[in-house]
């Protein structure tokens, strides 16, 4: 009776092994589709979260195949038609009239506007620390650097294994939402 019981708990050990490599296997996948992709393109709705305020704005979104970003900002109104780049290297904005203030976050490791880019450069190159089941959905776990002070991202795919929501921590608390729409591969 022993054996039986030791041969059917291996057996759920096993199974459960197997469903976490397919997960990985499936979140590889995501990371060299973008890697071998020419790029991708997809709308963002981001909402920044400075603890006493928050700020959510729509952006589009197209990365190239070297991880940089160019955006245009859709939504409010307000700053619509701000654009910008974001890079390893930095970042830039071009705007007629309009102003778009967003303070540092996270000890000026982010903003709110560079939060697409950090999505895909994550998915890009992070260090996935767990994958699993959340519902209907595949939910990533990566942090964006092997540093003390590295962002963490918890990233949803859904059909397709594409991202779908994506949200940025830093020292435990959220900074940063990214629902992802119309992601595409160019």
């Amino acid at each position: 009776m022993k054996r039986i019981a030791v041969v059917l708990c291996v057996l759920l050990l096993l199974t459960g092994c197997a469903g976490t490599q397919e997960q990985l296997d499936r979140a590889m996948a995501l990371r060299s589709k973008l890697l071998a992709a020419s790029g991708c393109s997809f709308d963002a709705v981001i909402t920044a979260d400075y603890g006493d305020l928050s700020y959510t704005f729509t952006m589009n979104c197209q990365g190239d195949e070297q991880g940089n970003l160019r955006f245009s900002v859709k939504e409010p109104e307000t700053i619509a038609g701000i654009s910008g780049t974001v890079s390893a290297t930095g970042g830039k904005l071009t705007f007629d009239d309009k102003v778009l203030t967003f303070g540092l976050m996270a000890d000026g490791l982010v903003t709110p506007v560079s939060a697409p880019w950090v999505l895909l450069k994550t998915l890009r190159s992070g260090y996935l620390t767990s994958c699993g089941k959340e519902g209907e959905y595949l939910r990533l776990s990566i942090d964006d650097s092997y540093a003390d002070d590295a962002l963490h991202l918890d990233i949803w795919l859904g059909e397709g294994d594409l991202p779908i929501q994506g949200e940025i921590f830093w020292q435990g608390r959220r900074l940063l939402s990214v629902k992802v729409e119309n992601f595409t591969f160019l």
